[in-house]
């Protein structure tokens, strides 16, 4: 399991290219409902391994935490974490497009 990012280690460029994706930003829509969700439960249509890169890209980045459940993986947005670090920025990104 990775280890998670600390919130003060976030940096704006790598959070900025995480969020730049659309099947990243899609994964932030749905986790910014503020629950935890299989990772094989987010996305339709796209291949475990493309999935697994994007997983890897998000928690890098510290967007995103993941931990075991079981067999699966459970995703959460850091939301509290990136709105303390970045005030607004996630906001302004979810509503762009809303």
């Amino acid at each position: 399991m990775a280890v998670t990012i600390r919130t003060e280690d976030m940096r704006l460029p790598e959070v900025l290219t995480a969020l730049g994706h659309p099947v990243r930003l899609q994964i932030v829509r749905v986790l910014a409902d503020h629950e935890e969700h299989r990772c094989g439960g987010i996305v339709e249509g796209i291949s475990k391994s493309t999935l697994t890169h994007h997983w890897k890209a998000l928690r890098d980045a510290g967007v995103i935490d993941q931990r075991p459940s079981g067999r699966e993986n459970l995703l959460s947005l850091r939301r509290g974490d990136l709105d303390e670090r970045f005030p607004g920025l996630l906001d302004s990104i979810l509503a762009s497009e809303e």
